[in-house]
């Protein structure tokens, strides 16, 4: 497998196809990034849970998936705004509400990765990394 261009996407990409497998949890490298999108994601409730592991040097970054008692994934929709090819920087004011609200948009802005919510109330913008619901 070739190197990834876009690790963050990778990423959703992989929770993405966990949820279609019906799979309990995905697993994929860590970083600091995405182990900050997955304190959101745990915090917002779209995910049961997430831990880094290490396995052979190399940190792993393992997410449990989150369904209901139907079996219905708690997220269904996770879609990468900001891409390497175009990144998407937004000013306090232009940080959009997802879904009227019911979504969570995901940056990353000076004070660290923040939902949207907390950006527009810390009064910062920054690069809209994802959005969820």
């Amino acid at each position: 497998m070739g190197a990834v261009t876009d690790p963050v996407a990778d990423m959703l990409t992989r929770i993405r196809n966990g949820i279609r497998a019906r799979q309990t949890r995905v697993e994929m490298p860590s970083s600091r990034l995405k182990v900050e999108i997955a304190r959101i994601l745990k915090d917002e409730g779209y995910i049961a849970n997430f831990k880094v592991a290490e396995e052979e040097k190399k940190k792993v970054l393992r997410i449990g998936l989150r369904y209901d008692a139907e079996g219905v994934s708690a997220i269904s929709v996770l879609g990468r705004v900001s891409k390497p090819g175009r990144r998407v920087y937004l000013g306090k004011q232009q940080i959009p509400r997802v879904l009227g609200g019911l979504g969570v948009a995901i940056l990353t802005t000076p004070r660290g990765v923040l939902t949207g919510k907390a950006a527009r109330q810390a009064g910062v913008g920054g690069e809209f990394i994802c959005q969820v619901y």
